[in-house]
């Protein structure tokens, strides 16, 4: 039986960027290798770093899929754990170490006995980076694989270990990548007439793009639009020639994301106008949609896990986070659900240390969802 605490333990040692899995996926295919050995219904197919793993049904009239997410981030670990990351720069910050392992642990709990309709467990690379799950499905990496309905986790650190939330609409936002570059004329700090400074006009386009929010966007839905990098300039007494900025768009619907995606637009070429100046500006969507849970499935899970003994369910608002695993949903029906691990860091954070209890209870709680789905 998987020992949860060590494959955790092993996997967050060794987080990798998305698509660079190369140590991850290797560690889960001895692992995988080991559970399906001698299961003559079992498959194993990897696309580039990712890993399909599908158990054939003996009475199939649907497929169900469970998706995990494999890669990290580039982030410096600051726990101080035993066990903290090898890899310089590079962290589980999200969490993925706690989705392979839960994972890998509801696979062995599948691997039981052969189930009546078809499961599909995808290890799936690239969510924080390059959008798997749409490069995926692009490759058509599923080929008759792809599932009837799919199901993914997410830890939450405010979350108690035990709860588990969701609800039967949107549960993360769509977000979009942004970056502008404002290219002006360099010059002398005493001839700012000879110039076109590129930090006023960035710093003009700051101060307006706040509108966007407050202004065009209706109260009710909201989004978000935020600018967490500004470079620009080499010195003081240097007029910068460019400024360039990056930031994120998110909404909860994609037809909210293009309105805002279009006046973020419009109020950069509009001060790069005004400013005699040029502007590149760089949107990438790709797979980043709204997570829309299937409100009937969503159901479903919900009072599935209403009346399981261990388990606190939660009817959530929908965040601000973003997840590819909405690209997925878009082409097949399914649903995703928070999971509690109680850290007072949140994802993404230096820190984030999740606790390792939620792990056992992860596994109970995906496995026997998926061996209801499975015998329906």
């Amino acid at each position: 039986m998987l020992d949860l605490i060590q494959t955790r333990r092993d996997l967050h040692q060794i987080p990798e960027i998305g698509l660079e899995e190369f140590e991850t996926q290797a560690y889960l295919l001895d692992v995988i290798k080991k559970l399906i050995a001698s299961k003559d219904f079992v498959e194993l197919r990897t696309w580039r770093t990712g890993i399909l793993v599908y158990l054939h049904g003996s009475q199939p009239t649907k497929t169900i899929g469970w998706r995990t997410d494999i890669d990290g981030l580039p982030v410096n670990e600051q726990t101080g754990l035993p066990f903290a990351s090898k890899h310089q720069g590079r962290m589980h910050a999200c969490g993925h170490d706690f989705h392979m392992t839960i994972a890998l642990g509801s696979l062995e709990r599948a691997l039981e006995k052969q189930p009546k309709n078809n499961l599909l467990f995808l290890f799936q690379p690239a969510e924080e980076n390059e959008a798997g799950g749409m490069l995926m499905y692009k490759a058509q990496a599923f080929g008759d694989w792809l599932p009837d309905q799919f199901y993914g986790l997410h830890v939450r650190p405010d979350l108690k270990v035990g709860q588990i939330a969701t609800n039967t609409h949107t549960l993360f936002a769509g977000t979009c990548e942004i970056k502008i570059n404002f290219k002006g004329k360099g010059g002398h700090a005493a001839f700012p007439h000879e110039a076109k400074d590129a930090v006023v006009a960035a710093s003009y386009f700051i101060t307006q793009v706040q509108s966007v929010v407050s202004r065009s966007v209706n109260p009710i839905e909201g989004a978000v639009v935020t600018f967490g990098v500004l470079q620009a300039g080499t010195t003081n007494n240097v007029i910068a020639e460019t400024a360039f900025l990056h930031g994120t768009i998110r909404s909860l619907t994609q037809e909210m994301s293009l309105l805002v995606q279009k006046r973020v637009t419009t109020i950069a070429e509009a001060v790069a106008a005004a400013f005699d100046m040029d502007v590149e500006i760089e949107l990438k969507q790709g797979g980043y949609l709204p997570v829309e849970n299937n409100p009937k499935l969503a159901r479903e899970l919900m009072d599935f896990f209403q009346e399981k003994e261990g388990v606190e369910l939660i009817d959530i608002e929908p965040a601000m986070t973003g997840e590819d695993f909405g690209y997925l949903l878009s082409k097949v029906d399914g649903v995703m659900f928070w999971l509690g691990i109680d850290s007072p860091y949140a994802l993404h954070h230096p820190q984030m240390s999740p606790k390792e209890e939620a792990l056992a209870i992860g596994v109970e709680a995906v496995s026997s969802f998926l061996a209801k789905k499975a015998a329906e």
